[in-house]
């Protein structure tokens, strides 16, 4: 059972403080109204009156009180057993994290072996499972969706995951490991450094012009003279993304030569990017999800860039 962390002393002692002194308000605020000695007209109102209504001084229901106390009665037994009075414990030893851990044991025990069963398939073979892609997608939509969209065509940012265009492969190994350990891109990965320190704005803008000419873009006469001078500075750029702009997967640099853009392929967002750089990130899910699932969910992934 997983334990839950050490609250300080001074804490504890603020929430059962805190806890036991609004306890004894209430009760000690349903004895003073028991208590008050209300004056009492002959006709058996307070002497309140507004707009022709008089205020009688009826005593509380009973049904009312005895609720009240069943109440209070069961704060205090509730605070007996369960933890809510600080570091106290509570005498059945409750916590959420061992609740978590008993569904979560439950969980496993039930849908283990269906997962450890697909995680015996190669992720082609899964791919064409109806029904383990149907477990698949719901995960995906559980935990992917978020970033990559639920039809998985991403965003700004984000990749598409149906088409064959890969910033670090997508083969099943592949899509295995990014799905396990993610992609950062510091301080273990890699990104875009920002450029416009180094090459100035001019630069900026040669580079930029230059990069369109690589997806075959049509350019205006003054690009045009831009992107020549752009070119002899593109060398900088080559390490990552090869001599030719067609990317490198083991760097996660991605092919400046077809049309498909993560951030966007316009000239002002190219620029942008050669200026500031990009630093964006994909999250580790391997301790999230456990290899099975990972397995399950890679399999899904491919199947999206593979049709059925």
């Amino acid at each position: 059972m997983t334990q839950m962390p050490e609250m300080s002393t001074f804490w504890s002692a603020y929430i059962t403080i805190l806890s036991l002194g609004c306890l004894a308000f209430v009760i000690f605020a349903m004895l003073m109204a028991n208590s008050l000695d209300v004056h009492h007209d002959p006709d058996g109102t307070t002497g309140h009156e507004y707009d022709g209504i008089k205020e009688y001084d009826n005593p509380m229901p009973r049904w009312w009180r005895v609720l009240f106390w069943m109440g209070v009665v069961f704060a205090f037994g509730y605070l007996a057993l369960y933890p809510g009075l600080g570091a106290y414990k509570g005498l059945l030893g409750w916590t959420s994290h061992g609740e978590h851990d008993k569904d979560q044991a439950a969980y496993d025990a039930k849908y283990g072996p269906i997962f450890a069963a697909y995680a015996q398939k190669p992720v082609e073979e899964l791919a064409q499972d109806a029904t383990a892609m149907k477990v698949a997608g719901r995960l995906f939509a559980n935990n992917c969706a978020a970033c990559h969209g639920a039809d998985a065509h991403g965003g700004k940012g984000f990749p598409n995951l149906t088409d064959d265009d890969w910033l670090y492969g997508g083969e099943p190994d592949k899509l295995v490991e990014t799905i396990t350990n993610g992609r950062p891109a510091v301080p273990t990965g890699t990104k875009m450094p920002a450029w416009g320190a180094t090459l100035g704005e001019q630069g900026v803008h040669e580079v930029a012009a230059y990069v369109l000419t690589l997806s075959d873009r049509k350019l205006s006469d003054a690009d045009a003279k831009l992107a020549e001078a752009g070119q002899a500075r593109f060398v900088a750029c080559a390490a990552c993304h090869g001599p030719e702009g067609r990317g490198n997967q083991a760097v996660g640099a991605p092919n400046l030569t077809d049309t498909i853009w993560l951030y966007g392929g316009s000239k002002t967002t190219i620029e942008e990017t050669i200026r500031h750089g990009r630093n964006g990130a994909m999250p580790a899910w391997g301790e999230t999800l456990g290899k099975e699932k990972v397995h399950l969910l890679a399999s899904y992934v491919w199947s999206l860039s593979h049709g059925k």
